[in-house]
């Protein structure tokens, strides 16, 4: 194997890897010896660091990995936290589904409807700003959530009123409160 292809095959495993892995494994991969893969991953960080590219390639706990360039921390804060540019996963998108349409409602009652455990849903939901408390529910004490006008913003809606017509296929809410009172007795 050429050092060229040796390196796009490290950089190819490399952008896939969720933790650092060993030049071992590296090596294992690529069947190429271990003190040349060593030699190529030293070679690669130095000539991205020389570079000035927006990433750096670290060895960090016995293996090797990218990393976005520390002094670009305030960009990809502002994307992570800010843009928040990755997608709701089919749970989230269940979940604020069922609040749009069955809004004001507690989180029990978006459990019920969605048969899972929603706590930590509703914990992104929050943080992205798309949902939020309203109050809570006279009869119970639990906190009620809604839409935001975020939310709204980002469907392109003026109200959720303009929601298109799907409550007919959800649970009936109101069927529920049977169910939810036998699970706290």
């Amino acid at each position: 194997m050429s050092n060229h292809e040796l390196n796009r095959s490290l950089e190819a495993v490399l952008m896939v890897v969720d933790e650092p892995v060993s030049e071992i494994i590296l090596a294992q991969i690529t069947e190429v010896p271990t003190e040349q893969v060593l030699a190529a991953l030293l070679e690669l960080a130095a000539e991205y660091a020389e570079q000035g590219r927006g990433f750096e390639l670290r060895q960090i706990a016995g293996g090797w990995r990218f990393y976005s360039h520390p002094d670009l921390a305030p960009i990809v804060e502002k994307f992570v936290l800010d843009g928040q540019q990755t997608r709701l996963t089919q749970a989230a998108l269940e979940t604020l589904a069922v609040i749009a349409y069955r809004q004001p409602i507690s989180r029990a009652r978006v459990s019920a409807i969605r048969g899972v455990n929603v706590e930590a849903v509703m914990k992104t939901l929050v943080s992205r700003g798309l949902v939020e408390e309203s109050g809570t529910e006279a009869e119970t004490g639990a906190i009620l959530y809604v839409t935001t006008s975020y939310f709204l913003e980002k469907l392109g809606l003026k109200s959720v009123n303009d929601l298109p017509a799907l409550a007919p296929f959800l649970p009936d809410v109101d069927g529920l409160d049977e169910v939810l009172s036998s699970l706290t007795d």
